[in-house]
């Protein structure tokens, strides 16, 4: 099977997207909006997950392209009975050791998010959080997704267009490029220039390379045959949280990218 765009293998592709985020493990916990890093960014996330999945009840959940287990912390909070599923075993031998260190009983297991290897409607909730602009084909992706969940169960996409920017976002890179004062207050990490050129190259490669916009996500899990689909840019709590640990244009493009919840349910029949 090939890419129709490039020419390469899916295969090649996939195992690039593999080795990126194999090699992002060692410091993924580092980024504000990876890993969480105050109460105030914690408490916006569990509204927002309860609002969109509610009361947990001991519910199975899977965390999909867990990383180092954020969101599964999260969700294990609100008591839902999580499984965290991610293709590269740095990012699980991390998230089982931050488990471990927590006191937590959450099941990662090594997997791929685009050919899920568990049974039929496993699981009540399925979440993913930055994972949909990766995918190599994420119609039959969510035909999968489908899949392992049960009739009636919910799904929650949690992503954003990190392609196309808005003019206000250019207009920030542009005084950050003249005022580079304005980034000095609070530093920020950053990756190394091989790994950016590394994630440039894969993003021109996905399905998602011009913008993964929350009207195209939703119009595709209809033709997957969600129902009840909604979209929700009501992540304004999250990225106030975040931006008050990056610097000062970034955390101001943080709140003004095109960012989005998308839920959808399986139908009970």
């Amino acid at each position: 099977m090939t890419d129709d765009v490039t020419g390469r293998s899916n295969y090649g592709l996939r195992e690039d997207i593999q080795a990126f985020w194999s090699e992002r493990a060692a410091t993924f916990d580092e980024f504000p909006g990876h890993e969480i890093f105050s109460d105030a960014e914690r408490r916006a996330w569990h509204r927002l997950l309860t609002r969109h999945l509610g009361p947990a009840n001991g519910r199975a959940a899977l965390d999909l392209a867990s990383g180092t287990g954020v969101i599964s912390h999260l969700l294990d909070d609100l008591g839902f009975r999580v499984t965290g599923l991610d293709w590269s075993e740095a990012m699980i031998a991390k998230a089982r050791a931050k488990a471990a260190s927590r006191g937590r009983s959450i099941a990662f297991r090594l997997g791929d998010a685009e050919r899920i290897l568990e049974d039929d409607a496993s699981f009540d909730v399925l979440v993913t959080r930055h994972l949909v602009w990766t995918l190599v084909d994420p119609a039959a992706c969510f035909r999968e997704w489908s899949r392992v969940l049960k009739p009636g169960g919910t799904l929650l996409v949690v992503d954003g267009d990190f392609v196309r920017s808005s003019l206000a976002e250019r207009l920030l890179a542009r005084l950050e490029a003249v005022l580079p004062g304005w980034a000095r207050a609070a530093a920020a990490p950053s990756l190394p220039a091989a790994l950016l050129q590394r994630h440039r190259d894969i993003l021109s490669r996905v399905h998602f390379k011009d913008g993964a916009r929350a009207e195209d996500i939703a119009s595709m899990l209809g033709e997957a045959g969600f129902v009840d689909i909604g979209i929700d840019t009501r992540l304004g709590a999250i990225h106030r949280a975040q931006a008050r640990h990056m610097p000062f244009p970034k955390g101001l493009a943080r709140q003004v990218q095109h960012r989005y919840a998308v839920t959808a349910r399986k139908p009970q029949t």
